[in-house]
């Protein structure tokens, strides 16, 4: 198969877009060694070899560089999840999960190589300043966009609290380029977005797991039953979801399920990684006092629910989908996750330093292993009405190096191959000419085809065939491999 394409969803400024880990604590001290002998003698080399390269190598080393260089190199060889976080990381990690960055306050994706905004963040500096969407960013300060990364481009427009930065903006039907200086400003994102699609039937969106999430989502419920006290239908989205923190999956799925289930089982080598999580307070609410659940509406339990899901769907995402569809309290549509089954756990070095070490994997209710496989929707439904674009060519879980294997499924680790190189660039031609999707507009298919999966009308499936190991008590998905779409005829 050809060289695997990369979709990039849309990325809040400062936020890290990918799997990253879904369980984070902040230890104040990193946990004791296990009991295990240390390997003398392998000390005993790797000092002989610093030894060296502090006498031998080209010129001076410092100290401090070589030995943090050595302790990033021994975690990041373990497993594509696990690095050490320097001060800079640190933070940005911390940020990440408190909903907060400095920042411009941009959604941002890109196209034809520049930086696109998919949309400012009401009240931010761009906001105020006037960038619209639509827009293209084409230099940062003196630096051409073009030649940069999503993430290197995201990295310069980040910094510190009010220190400025110049963007170039070429704006549809403008004749000139606009230059705006922008000072940065903490950025507090809301992780949650909702409304009402149409009469009886909501949307609501959840973009990443932070630490304000569950509060978010109670809010965003209670204003749709304030708008609409008899809804229908609920669509709950987690496309291009990369995860987050654990008490967010947990909180989100607690909403929807039975007091007091599992939503989640974790197993490592510690002791406290072997553990169940379930829908009670204790496992979601990150306030001393108070159930952010407690005054949700009963109908919430009940109302009938499609979960959107895709291939940048991962980690907290999937713990959210896999207990909706083992307990079948809704049904899975789109196409099938990242597979980030692994759990991260924060162990705190010093003040500002840490490891972000892989403990645990994770587990659905029913036992299912989500690690490099994913949830497979029941109903397999592409992005578009014309197939599922980039989004299927999307590196996933399975195609990182060193990545860890399923437990419970040694054949999760072999995945079809997509599509030929032809066929890969002739969806990028395509994807080139779409402008980007936004989720919860009139021109999102796949949230049309849940609305009509809620309403019992045909669905639209996806056009290319899936092979799947059968898992007992779970729903195949349904998939079509003709040319012509099929539809799904809710009885």
């Amino acid at each position: 198969m050809g060289t695997k394409l990369k979709n990039i969803g849309l990325i809040g400024l400062g936020m890290v877009a990918g799997a990253i880990g879904m369980g984070t604590q902040l230890d104040a001290m990193a946990q004791k060694s296990a009991g295990n002998p240390l390997p003398i003698e392998e000390l005993r080399q790797l000092a002989d070899v610093f030894g060296l390269i502090k006498s031998d190598y080209v010129e001076p080393v410092d100290d401090k560089k070589l030995l943090t260089e050595a302790i990033s190199g021994m975690v990041s060889s373990l497993d594509p999840h696990s690095a050490y976080l320097d001060k800079k990381a640190f933070k940005e990690l911390r940020e990440g999960t408190q909903g907060k960055f400095v920042g411009l306050g941009i959604e941002v994706g890109m196209e034809d190589g520049y930086v696109k905004v998919i949309s400012p963040i009401e009240d931010s500096p761009a906001y105020r300043a006037g960038i619209k969407a639509g827009d293209l960013i084409t230099r940062l300060d003196s630096t051409p966009v073009k030649g940069l990364t999503l993430d290197e481009a995201v990295k310069k427009m980040r910094g510190e609290p009010n220190t400025k930065i110049t963007l170039t903006i070429a704006r549809k039907d403008e004749d000139k380029p606009i230059i705006t200086t922008i000072t940065r400003q903490e950025i507090r994102v809301q992780s949650v977005k909702s409304k009402i699609v149409e009469p009886g039937y909501a949307w609501l969106r959840v973009a990443q797991f932070q630490e304000p999430t569950v509060d978010d989502m109670a809010k965003k419920i209670a204003a749709l039953y304030a708008q609409d006290p008899n809804l229908k239908g609920l669509v709950l989205d987690l496309r291009n979801d990369p995860g987050g923190v654990l008490p967010g999956a947990i909180g989100v799925s607690a909403a929807f399920l039975p007091k007091d289930v599992v939503v989640t089982s974790t197993n490592g080598q510690l002791p406290d990684s072997k553990a169940s999580f379930y829908a009670r307070r204790e496992f979601y609410a990150t306030r001393a006092v108070g159930d952010p659940l407690a005054k949700l509406p009963d109908a919430i339990k009940k109302i009938p629910m499609v979960v959107l899901v895709n291939s940048g769907s991962a980690s907290a995402s999937e713990i959210v989908a896999g207990a909706l569809q083992d307990y079948k309290r809704a049904t899975i549509m789109g196409t099938q996750t990242f597979g980030k089954g692994s759990v991260q756990t924060i162990r705190q070095l010093s003040a500002d330093t840490a490891v972000k070490l892989t403990t645990a994997r994770y587990y659905t209710p029913s036992g299912r292993s989500i690690q490099a496989k994913g949830i497979v929707p029941d109903l397999m439904v592409d992005e578009t009405a014309e197939g599922d674009g980039l989004n299927g060519l999307r590196l996933r879980e399975a195609d990182l190096q060193k990545h860890l294997i399923n437990d419970k499924d040694k054949e999760a680790e072999a995945r079809p191959a997509v599509d030929e190189l032809e066929e890969e660039q002739r969806i990028a031609a395509l994807e080139k000419k779409r402008k980007p999707l936004e989720f919860g507009s009139k021109d999102d298919f796949q949230l049309a085809q849940a609305l009509n999966h809620l309403k019992g009308l045909p669905v639209i499936l996806s056009k290319a065939k899936v092979e799947v190991k059968k898992e007992p008590g779970i729903n195949q998905p349904k998939t079509d491999s003709k040319t012509e779409p099929k539809t799904d005829d809710k009885k």
